[in-house]
């Protein structure tokens, strides 16, 4: 029986299905490359800062080359790879301490904020570039 990407819990407080959006994408389903990828992002990043802040809403995380174009993506996007996700805080008096987090966080790869939500992305496979852009969406 084959298991359901949406009930694949990755750590203590994201899912699979969280990244992936098959509801609206149905084709975007995962490599094992790229849950490695997205599992190494919430274990580094997400879930510590799901700590300091409370519940975090991905709102964007996989996107297959179609999804990517459909949502405007760059065409080397990390979200193809699995290393980026669009988030947000649930309480969202907690944005800013959020950003302030992730802006000095050892692995962040890159962040750029938008007024409500923010992109950061990482890389399981060299040392992160430390990229921060406030206010670029």
């Amino acid at each position: 029986m084959k298991e359901n990407i949406n009930d694949i819990q990755l750590t203590e407080h994201f899912s699979l299905g969280e990244f992936c959006n098959l509801a609206k994408y149905p084709d975007n389903s995962p490599t094992m490359q790229q849950v490695a990828a997205i599992t190494y992002g919430c274990i580094m990043i997400l879930e510590p800062a799901r700590q300091l802040v409370g519940p975090i809403v991905i709102n964007s995380g996989l996107r297959n080359s179609r999804v990517n174009t459909l949502v405007g993506g760059v065409s080397n996007s990390q979200h193809l790879l699995g290393q980026a996700a669009d988030i947000r805080p649930r309480d969202a008096s907690q944005f800013q301490r959020l950003v302030a987090f992730l802006r000095t966080h050892a692995h962040t790869d890159q962040l750029l904020t938008a007024s409500s939500w923010l992109h950061i992305s990482w890389n399981p496979l060299g040392p992160p570039r430390h990229y921060v852009r406030i206010g670029y969406y």
